[in-house]
């Protein structure tokens, strides 16, 4: 049986119990109103590039949702950023259930205003809370125990069960390759759109009525996976799927480059 950490201890108060009216700019922080900011850029913009990412690296058990109030105690009611929280309703309550994780756009100043919100979030249960530091281009994560904030690695990766994909640590900052990220995340999601436009790109080959059509609508197909996939496919590796006329070769590599981690396992000697 999972862990339901919104019915954490008999005095708390349900997550949607108010202090504040929503949809104003107002959270409450230990008994203290807090006038919450309208964003410039780059703060605006992250805010919803971090949404884009968890919603295409999250599966259909779990809901993202962007300045969701949260009731964290008696004398506070926080908005993340942006939120993950289950689907499904609380069993006992029927209401929703708390978030299980939260991210927080900040600037370096800001920082250690979010440890107090990050600190409320933890102690009500929210399992894990991140901080996107947009000047210095670094993601933190709250860690409960120390009371503090520490430095992810920028090359790493968030896995955790709310996330049906790894996320790429680096795409919450680097916001040019927020897109490539969410394109590989469905691709590995099997999103259907995408598994349809692979399964069209392979039927236009044959309906071409030649074998070398057919390959050819094929080798693109493979190469998109793999650029899709993150892989760098240089001129030499083209050539050779391109060049490729073994119809069953090539399905044995497409099939392979939707989990292969590196090119070698493609198996490419004839």
């Amino acid at each position: 049986m999972s862990f339901d950490a919104s019915r954490v201890g008999p005095a708390l108060p349900a997550v949607d119990d108010r202090l504040v009216a929503p949809d104003t700019r107002y959270e409450i922080l230990e008994g203290r109103l807090v006038h919450v900011s309208p964003a410039d850029p780059p703060h605006g913009t992250r805010h919803s590039k971090v949404s884009a990412l968890l919603e295409a690296h999250t599966g259909l058990e779990f809901t993202v949702a962007s300045d969701m109030l949260t009731r964290t105690s008696e004398g506070s009611d926080v908005a993340p950023d942006v939120s993950v929280f289950p689907s499904a309703p609380d069993p006992v309550t029927g209401e929703r259930q708390l978030e299980q994780l939260a991210f927080e756009v900040v600037s370096t100043q800001s920082l250690g205003n979010a440890g107090g919100k990050a600190a409320q979030l933890a102690a009500r249960g929210v399992r894990r809370v991140f901080a996107i530091d947009v000047e210095r281009s670094r993601v933190l994560e709250w860690a409960t125990a120390l009371g503090t904030w520490f430095v992810l690695d920028p090359a790493g990766h968030i896995d955790d069960p709310a996330l049906d994909v790894p996320l790429p640590i680096e795409t919450l900052v680097s916001t040019a390759r927020a897109d490539d990220a969410v394109a590989r995340a469905l691709l590995l999601k099997r999103n259907p759109v995408l598994v349809q436009k692979l399964a069209e790109g392979r039927a236009e080959g044959k309906t071409e009525g030649k074998a070398e059509g057919k390959a050819e609508g094929k080798a693109e197909a493979l190469i998109m996976v793999l650029s899709v996939r993150g892989f760098a496919l240089d001129d030499v590796i083209r050539t050779r799927f391109l060049g490729e006329r073994d119809a069953h070769r090539l399905d044995r590599w497409i099939a392979r480059a939707t989990t292969c981690k590196t090119l070698a396992e493609l198996d490419l000697e004839p």
